[in-house]
Order: C-alpha cells, then sequence, then structure tokens
C-alpha cells in the first residue's frame, strides 16, 4: 500500500514539473522561437544518453513510421512555440488555461483520426469550455486576445499531436517516438531560425542563468517527466495518470500567482471562468473513467 502512495506522489511531483514549464516560459529571457529551440535540442541529446540504460535503439524499422514521427515533431514545435508565444504576450496562466480547450479538438479528431465513435457528451463538455474561455476574456485587451489566439491555436496542434501519437503508439517505442520528434521540432526550428535571419551569434549569448533554467527545462520538465509517466503509468495504470494529468493547469496557476506576481494582472472573471473550465475538464476525465470501468466489466 504504501508504495502505491509513493507512485500517486511521485505523479503529482511530475504533473507539478509539467506546470513549471508555462513558468518557465516568463522566467528564461528568450524569444518563444529560440526557448523552444534551446529545449528540443537538450531533451534530444538527454533522451539520446538514456537510450543504452533503456536498452532502446536508434533503428527504426519502417521509414515510413520514421517519416510519420518527424512530422508529428514539427507539429510539437510549433505547439510549444504558440504555447510560449501566448505566455510572453500575457500570462502563464492564459497560456495553460487555453490547453483546456484541447478536449474540444479531440473530441472531433478522434472520430476522424482513429475511427472511434462521436461523443456528444465530450463536445457538450467542449461547448461549455469554450464559453468559459469567452467568460474569461470578456475584457482583454488587444495584445491578451492576440495571446488567446495563440494559445488556442497552441491547443489545437496539442490535440493534433496527441491523436497522432496514439495511433503510432500501437507499434512504436515510446522512447523512440518522443526521441524523433524532439530531433525533427529541433532541426525544424532550426530552419526556421536559419532563414529568418536569427541563426547568428545572438542566439548564443544567453545568460548563465538562462542556461540553468533550460537544462531544467529540456532535461527535468522533458526527458526526466516522460519517463517518470511511462514508469508511473506501468504502475498505477493509464487511467489513473490521465485523470491526475488534468489537475495541470490549477498546479500551474498555482504556481503562477505567487511566484510570477500574476495575481496583480489577473481579475475575478479569470478565476472564475478558470473554475468552470478546470471542473469540466476534470468532470470529463472522471466520466471517461466510468465508462472505462464499465466496459470492463461486460462480459466478452
Amino acid at each position: 500500500m504504501f508504495g502505491r502512495y509513493t507512485y500517486h506522489l511521485l505523479l503529482h511531483f511530475v504533473i507539478l514539473i509539467f506546470g513549471f514549464t508555462g513558468i518557465l516560459g516568463q522566467i528564461i529571457s528568450l524569444d518563444a522561437i529560440p526557448l523552444v529551440w534551446y529545449r528540443t535540442f537538450i531533451a534530444f541529446v538527454a533522451l539520446a544518453a538514456l537510450l543504452p540504460l533503456l536498452k532502446a535503439s536508434f533503428r527504426m524499422r519502417s521509414k515510413k513510421r520514421l517519416l510519420q514521427m518527424l512530422g508529428v515533431g514539427v507539429i510539437v514545435a510549433l505547439h510549444w512555440v504558440t504555447f510560449y508565444q501566448a505566455i510572453q504576450l500575457s500570462t502563464a496562466s492564459l497560456g495553460i488555461l487555453c490547453l483546456a480547450t484541447t478536449t474540444l479538438h479531440v473530441s472531433w479528431l478522434e472520430p476522424l483520426i482513429i475511427g472511434r465513435p462521436f461523443s456528444w457528451v465530450e463536445f457538450a463538455f467542449s461547448l461549455i469550455i469554450v464559453a468559459g474561455i469567452y467568460f474569461v476574456s470578456g475584457d482583454f485587451s488587444t495584445q491578451e486576445y492576440t495571446a488567446l489566439a495563440y494559445g488556442l491555436t497552441s491547443a489545437l496542434l496539442a490535440a493534433i499531436f496527441a491523436v497522432l501519437n496514439a495511433k503510432l503508439a500501437d507499434d512504436s517505442s515510446p522512447i523512440q517516438m518522443t526521441l524523433y520528434e524532439m530531433l525533427a521540432a529541433f532541426l525544424f526550428l532550426s530552419l526556421v531560425l536559419l532563414f529568418s535571419g536569427q541563426m547568428n551569434s545572438s542566439l548564443f549569448a544567453i545568460t548563465f542563468v538562462d542556461v540553468l533554467w533550460l537544462i531544467f527545462l529540456g532535461v527535468i520538465c522533458t526527458s526526466f517527466a516522460f519517463l517518470a509517466i511511462i514508469f508511473i503509468m506501468q504502475r498505477l495504470g493509464a487511467f489513473s495518470v490521465s485523470l491526475s494529468i488534468n489537475l495541470e493547469p490549477v498546479y500551474t496557476i498555482v504556481l503562477a500567482i505567487p511566484i510570477l506576481h500574476e495575481y496583480e494582472v489577473l481579475n475575478n472573471r479569470f478565476y472564475i471562468g478558470s473554475a468552470v473550465i478546470i471542473a469540466v475538464v476534470i468532470a470529463n476525465a472522471a466520466l471517461k473513467g466510468q465508462q472505462a470501468k464499465k466496459a470492463r466489466l461486460l462480459p466478452k
């Protein structure tokens, strides 16, 4: 019993780390594209170094699968860039709150890509989330609306790569998937930086503190967190993990208030709308859990 509680504590520690990635978007003094460029490079190097320890291989059996993973990696890069752009234009709380709309997009993407039945309940939940976002944005400035657009785009991209990864995971190693996706994201952003004229000495003129935070972001928040989630999922099951991960927006907002002093710029509309959105996200996860439990109990 003690062991199971330990795994739950570890799970919430990892979710806290996930929540901290949004905070780092404000702490690190880099624009979104260079920030994600460094993050993906460091994460790739860290995962590559761990391959021998995990007895995994670089080699892919299927070139088609490899190309698909590389394509998903580009989507991951765009997701992170738009996510951090939203945070840097507004607040970490708004950026992470926008990701709650990922549920809306998954509700229609999964039937299209994976072929599962369309869920009207999920769609209804998603509409409530949209209403919550509309309520939160009631008195936004022009810059905050721009941040909202970036955040909602990030959520759409997150839904796309999540659904595609679910399809790829059927016959692919999770660490290989992440490794090649990080590589593709890094190479794609390298081209963006090169052709936009940003691949110059100023890209490497970063402070020592930023270097430390980037290493933390790439190694701990990306590589370690990914491996830890797999480790925990093997012991607690996918449902417990996925249900708990829905608390990430809560952790991010709680962290942002004291660390970034976001209570100074966020109003009551934001907190009321956030509470509604987070409640719907958790309710949706709980409903899925009940449905999965009933499905397991049905005779086969």
